[in-house]
């Protein structure tokens, strides 16, 4: 009984020693008596116990942050740094046999290329460049984690931060630049504002003056237009009169009467003198002649009229 007991308890610890699980995102590496033999994938794996171990390998990608340190930039001002570290396991050999102790590893190489590449550039720079710091870190690094089998995948700044009495001068340079556009920005804006009203104000006047040149072209238009269309129809007025007096052939004593009726309407006014033209003499004379007789009809008439 107590063999079997025994025997139990040796079963129970070989099958625990013997038989791994690998999980999806990891590498198994067996070693056999110290030394490498061979790697396995996710799923069950058993090997032998107290001969073989199994040391598996995280393949996802990792975060490393880097430590705040103190850079000196190029114009020897002091700036602060820290950085983030993305990277993930290539070849899970020569992570474990290539590097000991790799997140270390890679935190003193991130430091110690941070100082190199922000050392190169002005505080200026340094404060402007955030990605060309992280696209030249990222090179270093992955140059040198290539033979440790992983490779930097990103690299990004998360503070740069220069001295206090540097900072308040930027910020006092900032604002008098702001102050100095806003002025500029003004005044350009007043210039823009008095040059376009002073085109409105033109194009208002050419306008008007345009609007009243044609007002009197068109004017002047209708009453050229008015005085042919009067001067058209008097002259057709007379042709008309001419060819009606001539057409009639009135004789000296009716031109003679029409003539006085003429000349009563010109003395019925206001005027206190009236000038008869030289032409009226004439007339008169036939007009007398005709009363002339007009009394001599009238005085032999009533003489040959017979007596009762």
């Amino acid at each position: 009984m107590i063999l079997y007991i025994v025997a139990t308890i040796v079963v129970f610890i070989f099958a625990s020693n013997g038989v791994k699980i690998v999980r999806p995102w990891q590498k198994g590496l067996i070693e056999r008596l110290g030394k490498y033999q061979r790697t396995v994938d996710s799923g069950l794996t058993v090997i032998m116990p107290f001969m073989e171990r199994m040391i598996k390998v995280d393949m996802r990608e990792q975060v490393v942050d880097v430590p705040p340190q103190e850079v000196i930039t190029k114009d020897n001002a002091t700036v602060t740094v820290d950085a983030i570290i993305y990277y993930e396991v290539t070849d899970p050999v020569k992570v474990l046999y290539n590097v000991a102790q790799f997140r270390l590893a890679t935190i003193k190489l991130a430091q110690t290329n941070l100082r190199n590449v922000v050392g190169d550039l002005s505080l200026d720079e340094s404060l402007t460049s955030r990605e060309r710091i992280n696209a030249r870190l990222r090179d270093v690094l992955d140059e040198a984690t290539d033979k440790w089998g992983a490779k930097a995948t990103r690299v990004e700044l998360q503070r740069i931060e220069p001295p206090g009495d540097v900072t308040e001068a930027m910020h006092r340079q900032m604002k008098a630049e702001r102050d100095r556009r806003a002025s500029v920005l003004e005044a350009e804006g007043f210039k823009q504002a008095q040059v376009l009203k002073a085109d409105g104000e033109r194009q208002a006047r050419v306008l008007e003056a345009t609007g009243q040149a044609e007002a009197i072209e068109r004017v002047a238009t209708a009453e050229k237009f008015k005085l042919l269309t009067v001067a058209e129809g008097e002259a057709q007025a007379i042709e008309r009169v001419y060819s009606a007096i001539h057409k009639g052939n009135p004789t000296k004593d009716l031109i003679a009467i029409k003539y006085l009726e003429a000349l009563a309407k010109m003395a019925d006014g206001k005027a206190t003198k009236l000038f008869v033209p030289y032409e009226a003499a004439g007339i008169i004379s036939s007009l007398a002649a005709v009363a002339e007789a007009l009394r001599d009809k009238g005085a032999v008439t009533p003489a040959a009229e017979p007596k009762v």
